[in-house]
Order: structure tokens, then C-alpha cells, then sequence
């Protein structure tokens, strides 16, 4: 390792890199440092974490020390793990992902278990996802429910990119299908076209409070997936209205939003016509998804 704080002598162990690189991590102000060193040196070493424990003595070999020099170097900067490994784990499968594509959180797992109570297990279901980014949402919904059809949109080349491989590498090319473009203008038209419902993790964080995001977001993650308008909602709004024309009689609609937003997204639905609402709570206890339906 190059910073001026590393020791001096040649021998780096796994030990020995894992105690300086959490540290360092540490002193960069990176959330869960040595779970990020342990991430980091086995993704350099391209083995299991748990193999860093069998091999504490082991030292570095020249490209594993160099591979870990940069990707600690990226971290440093606050540059997502996950774009640094390449791969970020959702709903227990692990998804490509990388530089233009939003890391999939923990809290869209919540959208996820909301969808699923809305989606037979053994009926034919058609389904569209609007803003597929890295493809999790679609190829989780496709893997639970072998049976749902899902035609998925985004604005976004990079996006379609990622989503594309990770719909080939979980296997669902028969039931996820793609389409590059803007909300739901790529989708073929007419009323055969109806879907059973429709879910979204939208862009929803207002424009004055990008700045004080943390830098993995702020600086490294797009912008189009997470900016919308002065008040956040202008995408939402925008959804809600359009998604009418898309539903069948009954059909439903599933937000990801904010949890101050799912007051007022609850009031937009309600003001469009869906007459059916609810709230849930993610994992932390914050309120983070809105379902909707039709009479």
C-alpha cells in the first residue's frame, strides 16, 4: 500500500491488509470499515470472505496488492462499493451493477414484499415496472413468481445495459422484457397492452437536498434516478396521472417514495381516482411504500 501511514517493509499479509485498510477506511468516514476492507480484499483476491480467515499469514501477491491499492484508493473517495465489486446482493441474489445505474437499497426489498402479496403465485400476471435501473426489481418479481409476465422501462442506455445482463444471468429472458425510453412512451400501445399493476422505485429526492446527500450518492450515483423537481414528486405526479390509461378495471400501483412523501402521494392517488390505499414500513421502521388500486 502507497499511503504514508502503511508500514514500511514489503510482507503484506491478509491479516496485516485487512487491519490497515479498516483504519484507513475509518479515517475516511466510510460506514462499516472492516466489512468494507473484508468486501474489498476479497473482491481483490477474487475469493470467498471467508477464505480471508483461513489465509491470515498468507501474503499479497504483487497484482492482488496493486488491485487493492486501487480499489482502496476508490473507496477512499467515497466511491460505492458496490460499483467498485461490481455486484450488490437484493432480496438474497446478487446483481451486476456499475457506474450510471442506481445500487439497489435495502429499503426497495420493502416494494418487493408489497408487490408479491399482489401477485398471484400461480396465475398468469402482467406487470410494468417503470425505471428498471440495475433490473432487481423486475428479475426479483420474475424469480418469486414464475408464472408474472413484466415489461420493464428506462430512460437510461446505461441502465438497460446492466439490466440486460442481469436478466440473462438470473435466467427470466422469457418473462422480463426491456424497452429503452421515457416513463411508459416505449411500450407497444392499446388496450390488449393493460397491465395488473404497476410498480415503480422513482427518482423522489428533491433538487436543494442533492448537496446533502453522503458523496457515494451525491457525487457517483445519476442524477436522473434520483432528482425530481423542487418537491421531489414532479416524476410521481407525473406517474400516477399516466398510469391510469395503463391499468386494468381493478389494477394496482406500488411507489417507492420517501417516507414525509407518502401523505401527499397517498392524497395524489386519491385525487386521480384510485379509491384503495395503503402505507408500508421498510425494515427501519420508516413509512417508504405506497399501494394503490382501482375500483
Amino acid at each position: 500500500m502507497s499511503d504514508s501511514t502503511a508500514p514500511t517493509d514489503d510482507v503484506w499479509t491478509v491479516q496485516r491488509i485487512l487491519q490497515w485498510t479498516t483504519d484507513f477506511l475509518r479515517q475516511k468516514d466510510v460506514e462499516s470499515p472492516r466489512l468494507e476492507a473484508e468486501l474489498l480484499l476479497a473482491h481483490a483476491r477474487d475469493c470467498q470472505r471467508i477464505r480471508l480467515y483461513t489465509d491470515f499469514e498468507t501474503p499479497l501477491s504483487d497484482k492482488e496488492r496493486a488491485r487493492m491499492r486501487d480499489f482502496v484508493t476508490r473507496r477512499a473517495g467515497r466511491e460505492p462499493l458496490a460499483y467498485i465489486t461490481g455486484q450488490k446482493e437484493f432480496y438474497g441474489r446478487d446483481f451486476s451493477v456499475g457506474r450510471g445505474v442506481l445500487v439497489p437499497r435495502p429499503e426497495t426489498e420493502t416494494l418487493i414484499d408489497v408487490c408479491l402479496e399482489q401477485i398471484p403465485a400461480d396465475r398468469p400476471t402482467r406487470v410494468c415496472e417503470v425505471g428498471f435501473g440495475s433490473g432487481c426489481i423486475a428479475v426479483t418479481l420474475a424469480k418469486q413468481r414464475p408464472v408474472l409476465s413484466v415489461l420493464a422501462t428506462d430512460i437510461s442506455v446505461e441502465a438497460l445495459s446492466y439490466a440486460t445482463e442481469n436478466v440473462s444471468n438470473h435466467d427470466v429472458d422469457r418473462q422480463v422484457t426491456l424497452f429503452q425510453g421515457d416513463s411508459f412512451s416505449p411500450l407497444p400501445a392499446g388496450q390488449s397492452q393493460r397491465f395488473d399493476g404497476i410498480v415503480s422505485n422513482p427518482p423522489y429526492i428533491r433538487e436543494d437536498e442533492l448537496a446533502s446527500l453522503s458523496p457515494e450518492v451525491a457525487v457517483h450515483e445519476p442524477h436522473i434516478a434520483l432528482v425530481s423537481g423542487e418537491d421531489g414528486l414532479h416524476l410521481v405526479s407525473r406517474l400516477i396521472t399516466e398510469a391510469l390509461d395503463w391499468l386494468t378495471e381493478d389494477g394496482w400501483i406500488i411507489l417507492e417514495v420517501d417516507p414525509a412523501q407518502c401523505d401527499p402521494v397517498t392524497r395524489l392517488f386519491i385525487e386521480a381516482g384510485f379509491d384503495k390505499t395503503s402505507i408500508h414500513k421498510d425494515l427501519s421502521g420508516n413509512d417508504r411504500v405506497v399501494f394503490a388500486a382501482r375500483k
